[in-house]
């Protein structure tokens, strides 16, 4: 189970879609949940979040100040991940980021970019890597 917990919730219909789009294309691969949180103040966003979060998930929080890593290193990052747990949360926060008390649960701390990203265009970029990442998982075609 892949479980992508995030603050805010998508109005762009174009982004509703490409994010759509997705979770119907991972769906051939696993099983993946989004849950929104609603937007507020980070303490209460941080409860909110860590409610969902089960004791045996492995934790990824999206982070500016993370890991980079390639689409091919995050394949084999999520591949060992697999091996030993089975389900992963990705974590993106709201406007202000994430707290510490759900920084410090974080079992891997990942960034895309040292630039910042609307949370709603970031849903989409993560739903197209985790998708990227099982077609190179399973040495499947996709554009480079």
């Amino acid at each position: 189970m892949i479980k992508i917990i995030c603050v805010g919730k998508v109005k762009e219909k174009y982004l509703k879609d490409g994010i759509n789009d997705y979770l119907k294309r991972l769906t051939k691969y696993h099983k993946i949940e989004i849950i929104e949180i609603n937007d507020s103040n980070m303490e209460d966003e941080a409860k909110e979040i860590i409610r969902h979060i089960n004791s045996k998930d492995y934790v990824i929080t999206l982070e500016i100040e993370g890991n980079m890593v390639s689409s091919k290193e995050l394949s084999n990052l999520i591949d060992k991940i697999f091996i030993t747990n089975s389900s992963i949360d990705f974590i993106i926060g709201g406007s202000e980021g994430l707290s510490n008390s759900v920084k410090n649960i974080s079992n891997y701390k990942l960034s895309f970019s040292k630039l910042t990203f609307p949370h709603q265009l970031f849903r989409f970029l993560l739903l197209e890597q985790i998708y990227r990442t099982f077609k190179i998982l399973n040495n499947e075609s996709y554009h480079k």
